[in-house]
């Protein structure tokens, strides 16, 4: 106790170079918890995408490049699959259930997805979670559409608007569908997943605005809303579909079978595994990450270790005086030790304090950017980790200045003029 009630009082003679390296540790455990935060919650994010999915099935390309076209809509497809092939898979007995999805289309940035009702019965996110509506309904007309969260907030759109969708990624004034508009019917609630960047549309609305379009223009006779209603709106091709098995020990067997399928070359891929195999691809980005923070922290102690280095020449009579009343040198290191102690322990709880500060400002941004929902939740045993370990490496780096302290001798410090 008496010690610490030095270490306070000596502290508050040197308060503003222990401020300034109080934010210094701060902002290095800040980095470093950061860091290890977005991480986390990247990857969670990352898998909660699709849940409950055995296979994607898209035409013949990479597993990476068939989810990432698929899934978080990123890229184009290869090739397309044709519709008969599409039922062919979809009426095996091993086959509970398919979802369709047609990409190529676009809505101001954002892409549009054909698909059918299934996708509202069948997808899944996170831990098994299902679509749900913030508000309106599903699609059931020709021209009808379900607004991602994303898409709905930032084009302030609400139900009952009309939005027109544009052939291609491109948003020119020749690729647009002017003349089919589509209407607002339900809005998602947000998933944190790919979905809150997308316009969903049903297969028959996106053959709706195709019929008078050849080879990617238009024909020389245009058809309205009205008139695109009388044809087939039957696919003829759709871009991927997504398979759930009656019975998952199967999977391998369906995956090899459509692998090797062949009316058309295909591929079969499994969500989980390709996850994991393209986030494998990316981690080497943490890595690189968290040597920058290491960096970052050992400029920290680097400099905390040069502020007490810098004081010690003005507290050589302090630490003699000391001495001659009957402190030992090890009291001398442990209060040394003791006075970085606190240091440090006050810049963790300051860093965790602008950890969660900051999460609070940025969370609504990267959610809407990224994707990725920052949630505040408690500090895990990893980053209680990385504070245990902060501080003892600021404990060792206190011995430096201790053992320099201690070697001092009582006369060297009474001898100085005041």
């Amino acid at each position: 106790m008496t010690l610490l009630l030095i270490a306070l009082k000596s502290a508050r003679f040197r308060r503003t170079s222990i401020v300034l390296t109080v934010i210094a540790i701060a902002i290095s455990a800040t980095l470093l918890l950061g860091v290890d935060k977005i991480r986390k919650e990247s990857r969670a994010s990352f898998f909660n995408t699709v849940s409950q999915t055995d296979l994607i099935v898209g035409a013949r390309s990479s597993p990476t490049n068939l989810l990432l076209y698929s899934v978080f809509r990123i890229g184009n497809a290869t090739n397309n699959v044709s519709w008969e092939t599409y039922e062919s898979i979809a009426e095996r007995d091993e086959v509970a259930w398919t979802i369709p999805i047609s990409l190529g289309d676009s809505h101001r940035g954002f892409r549009v997805m054909g698909t059918s009702t299934d996708y509202f019965e069948y997808y899944k996110y996170g831990n098994k979670r299902s679509l749900t509506l913030d508000s309106g309904e599903r699609f059931a007309e020709v021209y009808d559409a379900v607004l991602g969260a994303d898409v709905a907030r930032d084009l302030g759109y609400d139900i009952g608007d009309e939005i027109i969708i544009a052939h291609g990624l491109s948003s020119a004034d020749f690729a647009g569908h002017d003349d089919k508009p589509f209407t607002v019917v339900g809005i998602f609630d947000r998933t944190g997943t790919p979905v809150d960047r997308t316009v969903h549309v049903s297969l028959a609305g996106i053959e709706a605005i195709h019929v008078d379009w050849v080879d990617g223009g238009r024909t020389g006779v245009p058809l309205d809303a009205e008139q695109a209603l009388l044809f087939d709106l039957t696919p003829t091709s759709i871009t991927a579909f997504m398979v759930g098995l009656e019975n998952r020990a199967q999977t391998f067997t369906v995956q090899r079978e459509i692998n090797e399928y062949q009316a058309e070359p295909m591929s079969a891929i499994l969500p989980g595994a390709t996850l994991s195999d393209f986030w494998r691809t990316i981690s080497p980005v943490e890595q690189v990450l968290f040597v920058i923070s290491g960096f970052v922290l050992l400029a920290g102690l680097l400099g905390m270790l040069t502020t007490i280095l810098s004081t010690l020449n003005e507290r050589r009579r302090e630490i003699a005086v000391l001495r001659a009343i009957g402190a030992r040198g090890r009291h001398v290191v442990m209060l040394i030790v003791l006075e970085t102690l606190l240091v440090v322990a006050a810049g963790c709880a300051l860093g965790v304090g602008m950890l969660y500060g900051l999460m609070a400002i940025a969370r609504p941004i990267v959610a809407r950017r990224f994707g990725v929902d920052l949630a505040a939740t408690w500090l895990d045993s990893t980053q209680l980790g990385i504070i245990g370990g902060v501080i003892g490496a600021a404990m060792l780096v206190a011995l430096i200045p201790g053992f320099i302290a201690y070697r001092r001798s009582i006369q060297d410090g009474l001898a100085l003029k005041v």
